[in-house]
């Protein structure tokens, strides 16, 4: 694959892992809380997704992914309100719950391809590809350019794009509404929250939900991509999306909730494109959850390593005659 190729590719999972970061970003950044519900929301939205897509309704498949994550956070929200389990461990409870759970709802098996069975024309039963979001958008950019060569990354860019872009808009906009901004107060100062007349509770909750929602819904949108679905898929999804908040947050800082969202978005842009050139110089598959947690060590060392620079500037200023 060329160089316009493995960024392309890059910038295609970038996009599929955006909503990922973006709930991330909102449990830990928003709400200011630490839910590692994330890893097992990540499979039950990839599980549901590949269900229902096989039954036939891949739109549907996206939805129910993104409800299945939902109710992922209401079960985390709620052991952290109502039973008053630290947050840490609620969201370990509720990953461990999930696997069990995951592997019911692929019947018993630990991954799950999107086909299903068909019969031809001779009687024969075969496995056939199950349609999906992407092979339809597909479709229809061959028939638009009438290029039948039309590159798979780049349709996959170009729809989920669109779908992140929509996202974002909407986050933005909700966070500015009555709950979103409720959210917002309970993630700055949860105390003064209950002493108004808010439900910090209901706000913790809602927030919760919200960004196991967006993490099942990235898992989804890969369930559609890569045509399959696999019980560990999500180990190490936590890191990957602390790792894109973080990276995005370098570039563009902490200065508002809309920079924030956009901000997430491309940090997931920018870690994919840093893991594609990790394997353009033949690192080891096995080393990338390594290089992850080293990128998101490195970046959240940065603002040490600029307030000591700041620090020894100024020192050298004063020594000065």
């Amino acid at each position: 694959m060329n160089t316009a190729g493995l960024i392309l590719s890059a910038l295609s999972q970038g996009m599929i892992y955006a909503p990922m970061a973006l709930g991330v970003l909102i449990a830990f950044r928003v709400l200011n809380t630490p839910d590692l519900t994330i890893d097992g929301s990540f499979v039950v939205g990839m599980c549901v997704c590949a269900v229902v897509t096989i039954a036939g309704y891949p739109y549907l498949a996206l939805l129910c992914g993104m409800a299945a994550g939902a109710l992922a956070g209401l079960a985390t929200g709620l052991l952290q309100t109502k039973l008053r389990i630290n947050p840490i461990l609620s969201g370990i409870l509720t990953m461990t719950g999930l696997y069990t759970i995951n592997y019911v709802i692929l019947g018993g098996q630990s991954n799950l391809y999107l086909q299903r069975a068909s019969v031809n024309a001779n009687g024969v039963e075969m496995q056939v590809a199950s349609d999906t979001m992407y092979k339809r958008f597909r479709a229809l950019m061959v028939a638009l350019s009438g290029d039948r060569k039309f590159d798979n990354n780049l349709s996959v860019l170009i729809l989920t794009a669109l779908i992140v872009a929509a996202l974002a808009a909407l986050l933005a906009v909700f966070f500015y509404t009555r709950p979103g901004m409720a959210i917002r107060a309970t993630g700055d100062n949860e105390e003064m929250v209950r002493s108004s007349s808010i439900n910090a509770d209901r706000a913790r909750v809602g927030g919760i939900m919200i960004s196991n929602a967006l993490v099942a819904f990235s898992g989804a949108l890969l369930c559609e991509q890569q045509r399959y679905a696999d019980l560990n898929f999500g180990n190490g999804m936590l890191v990957v999306g602390l790792a894109s908040v973080i990276i995005g947050q370098v570039f563009f800082g902490r200065r508002s909730v809309t920079l924030g969202i956009i901000s997430a978005v491309a940090g997931s842009l920018i870690y994919r494109l840093i893991l594609q050139i990790a394997y353009k110089i033949e690192m080891p598959s096995y080393a990338v959850k390594l290089l992850s947690a080293a990128i998101v060590v490195l970046a959240l060392s940065l603002p040490l390593v600029r307030r000591l620079i700041r620090e020894r500037r100024a020192e050298k200023e004063v020594e000065a005659p």
